[in-house]
């Protein structure tokens, strides 16, 4: 028993990571019917902004986190949202969902070239000691990273619940014409969607650097576990994003250490088709009626 709330600890840990990057797939499918499949290259390129920040120019780590989000929001929020997005929604989903495929080939064959094809290690952002409660060994690290992203978290909740920017983003989210016709600016909000999301995967990067090294191709298993965990909690909900994120972390971990790791990837996706025959719009989303 002892073990298997450890694991629990540990898939919580992740998919507290998982669920930062589900968010973002949630945000910007409510405010612009849009699915980046960029999503864990906007991990991955925040991850070695990290390093050139925190370990090569060595700025204090509050310096470099700032400077890393501050980079990620302006190039993978404004600028892909400006350069790309922009160009291309008017066209439809397909043809940007093509374009951000291409983006993420781009931005993680530019890291191989230009930069490294080995991985690079990461100083633990938090202690590594071994916290003892009772027969249970939890680490400060894995209990960090919950903190961290429970309060990254939990802001955005409060931004989208309590301000002005985020009940507009609500009633785009729920009807795009009608919240033009009451003189809500969607193309802004569109753009303030973008930054955010761009702001979360930047947060995620902090946090996932230490866990699994900082390499060129960890965006391709990340934004799949992602975009697998806004489709199971549910696309249309970032509470059932969350959900979906800690669970796909959850499962994956006790699939790894209970049956085989060659594997833990594999039980995630039983999950996905599982969800989609039964409950098509996920655990806790809501069903939308199409005209």
């Amino acid at each position: 028993m002892a073990d298997f709330v450890q694991l629990c600890i540990a898939g919580v840990s992740i998919g507290a990571i998982y669920a930062m990057a589900a968010i973002g797939f949630v945000l910007l499918w409510q405010t612009s019917n849009t699915i980046n499949f960029a999503q864990g290259e906007f991990v991955v390129l925040p991850a070695f902004a990290m390093v050139l920040f925190f370990v090569i120019l060595r700025f204090p780590f509050v310096a470099a986190m700032l400077a890393t989000v501050i980079v990620s929001t302006l190039l993978l929020g404004f600028g892909v949202k400006e350069l790309l997005v922009t160009r291309l929604l008017k066209m439809g989903v397909l043809p940007l969902v093509i374009a951000t495929i291409g983006l993420s080939l781009l931005i993680r064959y530019s890291l191989q070239q230009f930069w490294t094809p080995l991985a690079l290690p990461f100083p633990a952002i938090f202690s590594r000691e071994p916290i003892f409660l009772g027969t249970i060994v939890v680490s400060l690290e894995e209990i960090g990273n919950v903190l961290f992203a429970a309060v990254v978290i939990g802001l955005l909740q409060l931004f989208i619940a309590r301000t002005k920017l985020g009940w507009a983003m609500q009633a785009v989210a729920q009807n795009r014409a009608l919240a033009s016709v009451l003189g809500i600016n969607v193309a802004r909000l569109v753009t303030i969607t973008f930054v955010l999301n761009a702001a979360l995967t930047a947060m995620a990067a902090i946090l996932i650097a230490p866990v699994y090294l900082v390499k060129y191709d960890i965006g391709v298993g990340l934004g799949l576990k992602a975009f697998y965990a806004a489709i199971i909690g549910g696309f249309n909900q970032i509470r059932g994003a969350l959900l979906g994120g800690l669970l796909v972390g959850v499962v994956e971990t006790l699939s790894a250490a209970y049956i085989s790791s060659h594997f833990r990837d594999a039980f995630a996706l039983v999950i996905l088709i599982a969800v989609l025959l039964l409950k098509p719009e996920g655990i806790w989303g809501v069903k939308e009626e199409w005209a």
